[in-house]
């Protein structure tokens, strides 16, 4: 799994960071990550430093363990405030890094012991997709949650971005019923929704309100509630997966309803059935709403022509699709799969309880067909589950740059949008504790990157801006690697190396 989620908390410096990467990902947002766009704004648009133009990192006075003297590697102040600056412009004739530069430069970072001795690597050219060096890069090796851009991209190209995930309650089929039904949101505030964010957009307390205004409108006041989950019913929980992760909060049970006070965080694992969870705290919000609920939710199918009497959309799917990415979020990348694989008809819904036909591997399969239908070579791709948190999942980092480059030549433009929102180096989701240290600071503020881990698995792949301004996209896997923290900082390492050399 990736880079595992923190609190919203943190330390004062992570908030901080946290704040400043809204900034980033309002401007990212507006105009995508396309060569078009790319030719006039670096990608990440924004750097950490604290003068009007931000000079390499090697031309900053340094004090001896390497620390930038007035902290402009953090973007820090004399006065201790972080800012953000603009890099220069990207022009499309800044000269492209070679083959030959870029083996004698990475060769180094790339034998650390710390990565273990199977590497895989591949460096291509953003604007062109022109493979600039092959280091292994055909191998299949475990990506861990990089797989996750597999997944995403498969949703992207099936789905409309701009689709949202409607909960709904309609009329039961007595007079005294209401059914509260599913639609594959998960994100679903246990209270009042927040417009302004992609968790917690839509709101049971907001549903309630409605259905206690239908009811009254038909002279009703006491109901019982029912759940209908039969929307992509499936499995809950891999097969594949260790039960040590679902018991650490590091991955959930697959559902399509569950609210944003039951998703599994580290140190806080989920529910057993979140939709259930859903239901009830649903019923609470009605019996405030002024509604007598009767009885605790059970399960119902809704009528097929059941009057529909609230109704509440989540966030756009590119916007909850990036938020996956960002947090690498197990169970909600597994969730959107099912989801769009059943919207699609790509797989066809679970037809008893265990939900045989919505399977993970039956899931799996469908994004690896959907990715082999849109030209990607998935000959050395398998794919055991969707998130990558399966050990038995294989992809060479080839596989993973053409679809990054699909993204940055503007042949992809549905992935560009999520691309463009993957975490920033030393700035946001998975990275935003990452790049901090002498090893990879050349790359904060810079670099973009999906994360992978597992132990003994470490992965990045993602986009960086070498120093002659040329847009270079890059996968590197380690699948024998060492401890985290050693791991973690030679993969830094690798891609600052990147990120500091024109390498020609």
């Amino acid at each position: 799994m990736g880079a595992t989620r923190r609190d919203a908390g943190g330390s004062p410096a992570g908030r901080s960071r946290r704040a400043l990467a809204g900034a980033v990902a309002a401007v990212l947002a507006v105009g995508g990550y396309v060569a078009l766009d790319v030719v006039d704004v670096v990608p990440g648009v924004l750097t950490l430093d604290s003068r009007e133009e931000a000079p390499p990192p090697s031309a900053r006075p340094q004090d001896g363990d390497g620390t930038d003297v007035d902290g402009g590697a953090l973007g820090v102040e004399p006065g201790g405030r972080e800012t953000l600056v603009p890099l220069a412009a990207l022009s499309s004739s800044a000269p492209a890094p070679t083959t030959a530069g870029l083996t004698a430069t990475l060769g180094q970072a790339l034998a650390d012991p710390a990565l273990g001795p199977a590497v895989g690597m591949d460096v291509r050219d953003g604007l062109t997709g022109e493979r600039l060096l092959d280091h292994g890069a055909q191998n299949p090796l475990t990506p861990a949650s990089t797989a996750k851009l597999l997944a995403a991209a498969a949703i992207s190209r099936s789905t409309d971005p701009a689709t949202t995930f409607a909960t709904r309650v309609v009329a039961g089929a007595g007079g005294g019923d209401v059914v509260l039904v599913a639609g594959g949101d998960t994100l679903l505030s246990p209270g009042k929704g927040d417009l302004g964010s992609v968790a917690g957009r839509a709101g049971l307390r907001d549903l309630a309100t409605q259905v206690a205004a239908s009811l009254r409108a038909e002279g009703r006041a006491r109901v019982s509630v029912h759940l209908d989950d039969t929307f992509a019913r499936g499995p809950a929980l891999a097969p594949t997966w260790e039960p040590a992760d679902v018991g650490l909060g590091l991955v959930g049970p697959v559902t399509m309803l569950g609210t944003t006070d039951a998703r599994a965080l580290p140190g806080h694992p989920a529910p057993d059935d979140p939709a259930l969870h859903a239901a009830s705290l649903f019923a609470a919000e009605l019996t405030r709403a002024g509604i007598t609920v009767t009885g605790g939710p059970g399960r119902r199918a809704a009528p097929a022509d059941a009057k529909e009497l609230g109704v509440v959309h989540s966030a756009p799917l590119v916007d909850v699709l990036a938020l996956a990415l960002d947090e690498s979020d197990n169970t909600l990348t597994e969730s959107l799969a099912r989801s769009a694989a059943v919207t699609t008809g790509g797989v066809a819904p679970g037809s008893d309880d265990a939900g045989s036909t919505t399977g993970f591997p039956a899931v799996a399969d469908w994004v690896r067909g959907r990715l082999g239908e849109s030209g990607l070579d998935i000959r050395h791709v398998v794919l055991v589950d969707s998130s990558g948190l399966s050990r038995a999942t294989r992809a060479p980092a080839s596989v993973l740059a053409d679809l990054l480059v699909g993204a940055t030549t503007g042949a992809d433009p549905r992935f560009a949008d999520i691309v463009a929102r993957l975490p920033v180096a030393g700035l946001t989701g998975t990275l935003d504790d990452r790049f901090l240290g002498s090893g990879g600071r050349d790359a904060a503020g810079i670099a973009r990157a999906k994360t992978g881990t597992l132990t003994g698995v470490h992965a990045l792949a993602g986009t960086v801006v070498d120093a002659d301004g040329r847009l270079l996209v890059y996968a590197v896997l380690a699948d024998r690697a060492g401890g985290t923290p050693q791991a973690r900082a030679a993969l830094d390492s690798v891609v600052a190396t990147l990120a500091a050399c024109g390498c020609r």
